[in-house]
């Protein structure tokens, strides 16, 4: 990418479009911020970006916090008209399912949220705590007794959040590995089209029988809410299957982001032994981390411009495509000083890592709760907990949407 910066000046209808900005592929260093966002940053606020795949050739990108946080608020900004577009984008495969939550706006937003909401509340998640405190508890047993060294991915981050997850979405035990390869897969950007079109048709065509056999059982796991609501004619059959899908992958973002936390605690000696000593500073570290993990690669979805918006002084035009980048508006430095560092006693609070407005992360109160539960859990269980190999040999996932160790050796 080129160092230049567009200056623009004038009305923004007379003024020059930014320069187009391919996103390579450069790869990323475990933790490490993708070192071209942190240059479309400098260029910005507002840039214009081509990612490797898609048909149109460019969309806009948003970095500054407040713009993210404006446009993830604004009904002149769809989803809805994206999901019928070929945007450029990180995904080889862009077939989204009608009726699909994240591709909704309002009142359909809602209206498909609602249904599978009460299994995503606080009271439904402290109803939770004490099972998923039992599941936690059982893996750390089987490894403690196994001894160090252990990979902490594979013992307990990876099938922590898989237990937990299918319990609120009702899969049976003896399902949920095959669930989870086809999640995997689907987040994968290596596999290319073909094996993510088989996972999502595997992991759909899964979700839709259980949808159908659970209309009239009156659980209150999310595929029986939401079968229910489609007996009762709340939704369509297509869109109660499309609303459970991303939910049930959800479970693969906090293997990922818990992973980075348990990274950045483990080579931070300092900050260990603050979270190790000091219970109570624990909520405030893990917001920081939060905002500061850098949780995907490239950005998210987008949405279109409904009609001419001004924007930080660029006028983006009806039809195109925008993204926003809330890891760009986590690190912004009005908003958050010295971003690039690790501070557990600012107020972390504001930070976007669970998204904004109608689309803010349906599962944010129950990422917490088991973000928590890891924390306590494993810092009173393995006394001297530390990494068993030098941080530069941890291998970290490559080629995925989301970011996060594919393994962690530990011992303690």
């Amino acid at each position: 990418m080129a160092e230049d910066t567009t200056t623009l000046a004038g009305p923004p209808d007379e003024r020059p479009l930014p320069p187009v900005r391919d996103w390579p592929d450069v790869g990323t260093n475990a933790t490490d911020f993708d070192p071209v966002l942190a240059e479309l940053m400098r260029e910005g606020p507002l840039t214009r970006i081509r990612l490797p795949h898609g048909e149109e050739d460019w969309a806009w990108l948003a970095t500054r916090y407040e713009d993210v946080k404006m446009i993830t608020n604004d009904a002149r900004f769809s989803r809805a008209e994206a999901s019928v577009r070929q945007f450029t984008r990180l995904a080889p495969h862009f077939a989204p399912r009608p009726g699909a939550l994240a591709w909704a706006d309002q009142p359909d937003h809602n209206r498909l949220r609602r249904a599978a909401s009460t299994a995503y509340t606080v009271s439904a998640v402290r109803r939770l705590r004490p099972r998923a405190q039992e599941m936690l508890d059982e893996l750390v047993d089987a490894m403690v007794q196994d001894g160090p060294p252990a990979d902490l991915v594979e013992r307990v981050l990876e099938p922590f959040p898989i237990s937990v997850v299918c319990e609120v979405m009702g899969v049976p035990a003896d399902e949920r590995r095959k669930v989870h390869d086809w999640t995997r897969e689907i987040i994968s950007t290596a596999g290319g089209a073909e094996a993510s079109e088989r996972a999502k048709k595997g992991l759909f065509g899964w979700i839709a029988q259980a949808v159908r056999d659970r209309g009239d059982s009156g659980g209150q796991d999310v595929l029986s809410l939401l079968g229910a609501a489609v007996k009762s004619g709340e939704l369509r059959h297509e869109e109660a299957v499309s609303v459970a899908g991303p939910l049930q992958i959800g479970g693969e973002a906090l293997t990922n982001n818990s992973g980075q936390m348990f990274f950045l605690l483990l080579t931070r000696p300092d900050l260990l032994e603050r979270v190790r000593e000091d219970p109570a500073s624990r909520p405030a570290v893990v917001e920081e981390l939060l905002r500061y993990i850098p949780h995907r690669t490239a950005v998210g979805l987008p949405r279109i411009a409904l009609e001419d918006v001004e924007i930080g002084g660029v006028r983006v035009g009806k039809g195109d495509p925008v993204y926003v980048s809330y890891l760009a508006a986590n690190r912004d430095p009005s908003v958050f000083p010295d971003p690039d560092l690790i501070d557990v006693d600012r107020d972390a609070g504001a930070h976007m890592a669970f998204g904004n407005g109608p689309h803010y992360c349906t599962g944010a109160v129950f990422s917490r709760m088991q973000i928590e539960l890891l924390l306590d859990t494993l810092l009173e269980r393995l006394p001297g907990l530390r990494l068993a190999v030098p941080p530069g040999e941890v291998p970290f996932r490559q080629r995925t949407m989301i970011r996060g160790p594919q393994a962690l050796p530990i011992a303690w």
